[in-house]
C-alpha cells in the first residue's frame, strides 16, 4: 500500500476544486479566499482586461446555489461605493454556481489600524463603516457578520464592508425565521445569536468593533475616551432597545465627539464639561486670555 502525504492530498483537493471557466470569458488566475459557502479567485477579464474576483460554490447542489445567488442579488441591490459591485453570474459546466465581481485591494480593518494610530483618524474610518451600513439598512439589508476580517481599507483611505453572504433582507430576519447563532463569536449580538436579528444586531457589532478601535488609546489620554466608552456601552446593550435606535444615531454620536461636541449616551461632569469646552474653544480663549493680559500690563506700566 502507498501513502499519500498530506501536501499530496491538499494539492489533489485545490486541482478537483478549481473551477474550469472556459465556457465564459474569464481566466483563472489564483485562489484568494475560501470560505464554508464557496471560493473566492483572482480572474482576468479577457474582453475588458481587467482582473475580476469570482465566487464559486464548493460543491453542485440547491442548498449553496440559492445562497450564493442570494449574496449576489443582495449586493447587485446595494449600489453604493463601500459595497462590491456585481458584474454577473452564472453556472459553470460542472453545475457549480458562481458570480463575478470587483476585485479589492487593500488592507483588513485590524491590519490597518497599525498604521492609523491617531484616534480622529480611526474614528473617521468607523464613520464611513457607518455610513455603508446605515445604506444597506436604508434598502431593507442587515448584513449579519461585521467583523475586521469583512471590512476593507484601500490605499487611499476608502473603505468597503465585504462579505455579505449572510445578509438577509428585513423581512427575513424580523421573527423567528433565521438560523440561531449565524455569524461570528463575539461580534454577534445575542438576539442574532437566538436567531432573531434585526438592524440593532448590527449596531451591536459596530459597537464592538468600535471598542477595538479604541482600545489602545485608553493609556494616552483616559478622561478623553470615557465618552467612548459610554457610545460602546449603548451599542452593545444586551437588550436591543437599550442601544441606539439605528447606526445613524450611533454614528452622530461619535461625530459629535470628534468635534467637541455633548455625546447623547454619556453623563458628562463639570470637569468634563470644561475641559471639553476648552478644547473646542482653545482659540478664542487663547485670544481672550492674551487681550486680557496685555491689558493689565498697559495698566502697570501706566
Amino acid at each position: 500500500m502507498t501513502w499519500i502525504s498530506d501536501a499530496t492530498t491538499r494539492h489533489l483537493r485545490q486541482v478537483a476544486d478549481r473551477p474550469d471557466l472556459g465556457v465564459t470569458k474569464y481566466e483563472l488566475l489564483e485562489e484568494i479566499g475560501r470560505g464554508g459557502m464557496g471560493t473566492v479567485y483572482r480572474a482576468r477579464d479577457r474582453e475588458l482586461e481587467r482582473d475580476v474576483a469570482i465566487k464559486v460554490t464548493s460543491l453542485p447542489g440547491a442548498r449553496d446555489e440559492e445562497r450564493l445567488r442570494g449574496e449576489a442579488r443582495v449586493l447587485a441591490s446595494l449600489e453604493h461605493p463601500g459595497i462590491v459591485a456585481v458584474h454577473e453570474s452564472g453556472r459553470l459546466p460542472d453545475n457549480r454556481a458562481y458570480y463575478v465581481m470587483s476585485l479589492v485591494a487593500g488592507d483588513r480593518l485590524d491590519d490597518r489600524l497599525r498604521a492609523v494610530p491617531a484616534l480622529p483618524d480611526r474614528l473617521r474610518l468607523f464613520d464611513r463603516i457607518c455610513d455603508i451600513v446605515a445604506f444597506a439598512h436604508a434598502r431593507g439589508v442587515v448584513h449579519r457578520d461585521l467583523k475586521p476580517a469583512n471590512i476593507m481599507v484601500g490605499a487611499f483611505g476608502d473603505v468597503r464592508v465585504l462579505d455579505w453572504g449572510l445578509a438577509r433582507r428585513r423581512y427575513t430576519v424580523q421573527g423567528v425565521v433565521t438560523a440561531g447563532g449565524s455569524g461570528t463569536e463575539g461580534y454577534m449580538a445575542p438576539e442574532q445569536a437566538a436567531g432573531r436579528p434585526d438592524e440593532r444586531s448590527d449596531v451591536y457589532s459596530l459597537g464592538v468593533l468600535l471598542r477595538e478601535l479604541v482600545a489602545d488609546q485608553r493609556g494616552a489620554a483616559p478622561r478623553r475616551v470615557r465618552p467612548l466608552d459610554s457610545i460602546v456601552g449603548r451599542a452593545t446593550a444586551h437588550d436591543p432597545n437599550q442601544r441606539y435606535a439605528d447606526v445613524t444615531a450611533l454614528a452622530a454620536d461619535v461625530r459629535r465627539f470628534l468635534d467637541g461636541g455633548r455625546v447623547t449616551a454619556h453623563r458628562e461632569s463639570a470637569v468634563e464639561r470644561a475641559g471639553r469646552l476648552l478644547r473646542v474653544y482653545r482659540t478664542p480663549i487663547a485670544l481672550i486670555v492674551g487681550y486680557l493680559v496685555m491689558r493689565v500690563l498697559l495698566l502697570l506700566w501706566r
